[in-house]
């Protein structure tokens, strides 16, 4: 059974693919088949997902408040998939804000570039305080 991180993982991923043009219906089934995402984890990691999806502009909004000099679109796609889930679980789930920050930053270490972990941390924190 996957772990709640190993979730998290997966919609990053998805994340990512769908801003790529992936055709996610296929793409989505196959890839938390391989991933292993079953049952209540797969209707987890399609809960997180779907919610990023259906919060965007409300997500993106509450992150361009936050993200100073920068642009959403200037940010890295696999950075701002981690930043989307982390804004969505922030303001739209009543998983602690430090759980998902922590998360994030991990995620960041996982996937993102050197510099971002402290850029998302600030963002998500930042946000975490509005909300």
């Amino acid at each position: 059974m996957a772990t709640r991180h190993q979730v998290r993982q997966s919609v990053v991923s998805l994340l990512y693919a769908n801003e790529m043009g992936s055709e996610m219906e296929e793409f989505s089934n196959e890839f938390l088949e391989e991933k292993k995402i079953r049952n209540d984890q797969k209707s987890f990691t399609l809960t997180l997902y779907n919610g990023v999806l259906d919060n965007l502009n409300l997500i993106d909004e509450a992150l361009d408040a936050h993200l100073g000099k920068w642009k959403l679109g200037e940010i890295g796609a696999v950075e701002r998939a981690i930043l989307r889930l982390g804004a969505y679980e922030i303001k739209f789930t009543n998983t602690q804000s430090a759980i998902v920050i922590n998360e994030a930053i991990l995620l960041a270490n996982e996937l993102g570039s050197d510099s971002s972990t402290r850029f998302i941390n600030g963002v998500l924190d930042a946000i975490s305080k509005v909300n």
